[in-house]
């Protein structure tokens, strides 16, 4: 883990931010000087908040469910009231609900795409008026390769992952002249609880396709996130960076 100081006083907010990538990329932003909120409706954020902050960090943990858009608006006012200011936003909160689609209730459908994309939409609005004030912001969606490509029994999590990266490009067109960047990181499969209830011959037969021959790291994607939101990507918006070690190659 890098220990330089890049985001030193920034504010982050990290939707999904307790378990797996979420968690991952949280914690590299706090150890590198940011004050960091972590979003989630899993209480366990409490406890990794509390650790940060007793390691000398500072983190605050909202619980929220980000497709709603009253308790998106209340987690911005509760952020901005106790920091000033929100400069990162890490879209990443996700489910799937897999199945074929002769199979797939409409509840599913409707709640996969209201999750994974309406949240990212819902949390953009509400952080897009404070960075355009402030003339500076850097958001990053969660997308999948499964956005590209297409997986059999995922049109759900496959429709609501390319409609993310739809929406990353059109924002970023919205308020590139405000000094906002807007870019999506597609992961490929990587080991969280996610991947730990697939069957084996598919991780098997995953990993077989895959170029860098392994499943990839949360940590692997956390360093995507944290390049995006660094100075360092000042000058790129609107693009998707794929950290799948070569799985799908566009």
């Amino acid at each position: 883990m890098t220990t330089t100081n890049r985001f030193q006083d920034k504010v982050v907010i990290v939707t999904g931010g307790a378990n797996g990538i979420g968690q991952a990329t949280m914690l590299g932003f706090a150890q590198e000087g940011a004050r960091v909120v972590i979003v989630d409706l899993a209480d366990r954020g409490e406890a990794v908040a509390g650790q940060i902050n007793k390691d000398g960090g500072n983190a605050l943990f909202i619980k929220a469910d980000v497709s709603n858009a009253d308790q998106v608006q209340s987690l911005v006012n509760t952020t901005l009231d106790k920091y000033g200011q929100i400069d990162i936003l890490i879209n990443n909160a996700g489910i799937t609900r897999d199945n074929l689609i002769m199979k797939m209730k409409e509840d599913d459908w409707n709640l996969v795409l209201r999750v994974n994309l309406s949240s990212v939409y819902q949390c953009s609005r509400a952080v897009v008026r404070p960075m355009m004030k402030k003339r500076y912001g850097r958001i990053i969606n969660l997308t999948s390769v499964v956005g590209l490509a297409g997986q059999s029994g995922q049109t759900n999590y496959a429709a609501s992952k390319a409609g993310i990266i739809g929406f990353t490009k059109s924002l970023a067109k919205e308020v590139g002249s405000r000094n906002i960047t807007v870019n999506a990181v597609a992961p490929g499969f990587i080991k969280t609880q996610l991947t730990d209830v697939l069957p084996a011959e598919m991780v098997q037969t995953t990993v077989q396709n895959t170029p860098l021959g392994r499943l990839g790291e949360v940590e692997d994607v956390a360093k995507a996130i944290w390049f995006l939101a660094s100075d360092d990507a000042a000058f790129i918006t609107g693009q998707v960076l794929t950290v799948d070690g070569g799985l799908v190659m566009q």
